[in-house]
């Protein structure tokens, strides 16, 4: 009989964690004639009672295999390691917070039964903000623009989705220790199946998200999938130089041809280092983001460190 394993990553997750629970168990009760089931939850070294009630859960169930992590390794490490640590024919992802509904668990089997490899839930609908929500389709858009490896990303999908074997095993070939994963997963290229949902609002608990960890995922899906932004800054540098050299060689000719008639004021001249200046940071940090994932690549530091494992 062949195993599926479902992952979360939990964090501060106390009010979630039985109902999420429940929920799932739903779902896999539907199929306990045809599969095997797995589920890993980690938890991110919370500080509340997430970790005692996943104790209590495995206690109960041992299908649930809990992964305590010896401190917060983060909201892209943990997921990450989650799925790596799975060893089901098939992986289903699902956050912890209730806002990927388990109910899909069902529509992702089936889709797999048909025989796609990747099965993603994209957000046709959600509750969050109209700005929040804005600036999301935006990303999408410009990533999908300077996206430059050949990879169609899909849009308002977050990483809730059914991954094969096949598929879980060529992540681990890559052996990227902090992957966008929802990119990575469209860049592998197998035909994917997408299931539509409406997002709801969390109902216990607060939202881990924060502009620190939406800018992460923001710049990691950039760097990761294009190349674009340093030849931006390469083309601008060139087009920059090239008229700050007309515009000296005319100062030049003025000042020659009207040396008494002809000044500037130190106004435009400041107004011109500053924004000479702040061109050089913007570029500077685009330069960085890309080091950095060069450096996190390179640095063999373990993608997480576990503190106890339990029903494995």
């Amino acid at each position: 009989m062949k195993k599926i394993s479902l992952v979360s990553s939990c964090y501060n997750e106390e009010g979630n964690i039985e109902t999420l629970w429940k929920r799932v168990k739903t779902q896999l009760d539907k199929f306990s004639d045809r599969y095997e089931f797995e589920y890993v939850l980690l938890d991110n070294c919370s500080t509340d009672r997430t970790a005692e009630k996943l104790r209590e859960l495995a206690s109960q169930d041992n299908r649930v295999k809990v992964i305590l992590n010896a401190r917060n390794f983060g909201h892209i490490r943990s997921p990450y390691w989650g799925i790596l640590q799975a060893s089901g024919e098939a992986v289903i992802y699902l956050a912890s917070d209730l806002q990927d509904p388990p109910e899909l668990i069902s529509d992702f089997i089936e889709k797999w039964e048909q025989g796609y490899k990747i099965v993603l839930g994209v957000k046709k609908q959600t509750e969050e903000t109209f700005t929040l929500s804005t600036v999301r389709k935006t990303y999408y858009w410009l990533l999908n623009k300077v996206c430059d490896d050949g990879t169609n990303l899909v849009k308002n999908a977050t990483g809730f989705g059914l991954f094969d074997k096949c598929v879980v095993d060529i992540i681990r070939e890559i052996d990227d220790p902090y992957p966008y994963l929802r990119g990575l997963v469209c860049e592998i290229g197998y035909e994917k199946a997408l299931v539509e949902f409406n997002q709801p609002t969390r109902k216990a608990g607060f939202t881990k998200n924060n502009f620190y960890t939406l800018y992460d995922n923001a710049m990691i899906g950039f760097v990761k999938h294009s190349k674009m932004p340093l030849r931006l800054m390469a083309f601008g540098g060139f087009i920059m130089s090239l008229l700050t050299f007309m515009l000296g060689f005319i100062y030049l000719v003025l000042k020659l041809f009207f040396w008494n008639a002809f000044s500037i004021g130190i106004a435009p001249i400041i107004i011109s280092i500053l924004f000479l200046g702040s061109i050089q940071l913007f570029c500077l940090g685009v330069l960085g983001e890309y080091v950095g994932a060069i450096y996190t690549r390179i640095d063999k530091k373990p993608v997480v460190v576990e503190k106890e494992r339990i029903n494995f």
